[in-house]
């Protein structure tokens, strides 16, 4: 069984929005997380395999 697994991360100012493929494409996982930097890295402590990670790219702006 091939463990890969593809992240791809929405980031936003308070939360980011996050997806999760296996290595044939099929959504295994979403979630709503803070954006902090706790809560990302028990995210992530919870994945096994290799993983590879996209985040979304657009501006940060103060409103």
């Amino acid at each position: 069984m091939n463990s890969e697994k593809y992240i791809g991360l929405d980031v936003h100012q308070a939360t980011i929005s996050v997806a999760v493929m296996d290595s044939t494409g099929k959504l295994v996982m979403e979630s709503i997380l803070e954006t902090k930097a706790a809560t990302i890295l028990q995210f992530f402590a919870g994945l096994r395999g290799t993983l590879s990670v996209t985040f979304e790219k657009g501006e940060l702006t103060d409103r």
